[in-house]
């Protein structure tokens, strides 16, 4: 499957089309697609969703997708690397950071477009008019930091919208999205997403609550875990100059040694050969 990649951190493409000319694909970046007009269906990691006029959809790096086309359809794609919220000025610890960080590490895939009130579509529309009028014009210094508060305006009203809607299709048992969502926030702290502290906190049995993961989503929570943990690893080591032992601190590894074995185990690759890749 082919990948896209962004060579910058953030651009805006805007269009419209009567037919789908990309194949399915995946991407090394993030993605917010706004449907400004026209109708079709939203083929999304196996998914169908209709899309209409207003339906905001939010795509990360693992996520693959194409159009099937039904009416004229204007897009317009916002297309940024994590890297655009990590500014130097900024304070770390303001509240919205963390909410942005679950909002670009949790899959809304389940619930086809993000946004439902009207109000809110109308919210974002005008948001995005400005940014790509600032976009077109690209005035520095200013436009980096217009771009950025923007873009946080943005995604915190998509945070707001997804994280307080229920899926439109549910695709896992809810105890077990309370567990991904647990998992997301908690992907920097190892010792808080140990199956014994999982299952403390859901209050089920350690050997069931492994058992009870599998049976709703095929897969192990231990492996679920390791695998959200190296995909945000491999964005880091793409997208950011942090250095090894920096990585491995942030994701809680004893040792940059214990976190390159690790690396090595679930890619096949050594994170400096991944980062050399690219």
């Amino acid at each position: 499957m082919k990948r896209y990649i962004l060579h910058t951190p953030f651009n805006i493409y805007h269009f419209e089309a009567t037919t789908w000319l990309h194949a399915v694909h995946k991407h090394t970046y993030f993605e917010i697609i706004f449907i400004l007009k026209g109708a079709g269906i939203h083929h999304i990691n196996g998914n169908r969703f209709g899309y209409s006029q207003g339906d905001v959809f939010l795509l990360g790096p693992e996520d693959y997708h194409d159009f099937a086309i039904h009416e004229l359809t204007e897009f317009c794609f916002i297309r940024f690397n994590e890297s655009i919220h990590d500014h130097p000025v900024v304070d770390k610890d303001s509240p919205w950071q963390p909410i942005i960080k679950t909002l670009l590490t949790t899959s809304s895939q389940s619930r086809g477009s993000i946004v439902v009130d009207k109000q809110e579509k109308e919210k974002l529309r005008h948001l995005l008019m400005v940014l790509e009028e600032e976009y077109e014009r690209h005035q520095p210094p200013y436009f980096a930091i217009i771009r950025d508060s923007l873009m946080r305006s943005m995604l915190m009203i998509l945070a707001r919208n997804l994280f307080g809607q229920a899926p439109s299709r549910p695709v896992v048992n809810a105890s077990v999205e309370a567990i991904l969502m647990y998992v997301q926030q908690h992907i920097y702290r190892p010792k808080e997403l140990s199956i014994e502290h999982l299952a403390d906190v859901f209050h089920y049995a350690p050997a069931y609550i492994s058992l009870f993961f599998k049976k709703q989503t095929g897969e192990s929570l231990k492996k679920y875990i390791i695998k959200h943990r190296i995909k945000l690893i491999e964005a880091r080591l793409l997208y950011s100059p942090l250095t090894l032992a920096q990585i491995a601190d942030e994701f809680g590894y004893t040792d940059e040694s214990h976190f390159c074995k690790q690396f090595r185990k679930y890619t096949g690759n050594t994170p400096t050969a991944f980062r050399k890749q690219t």
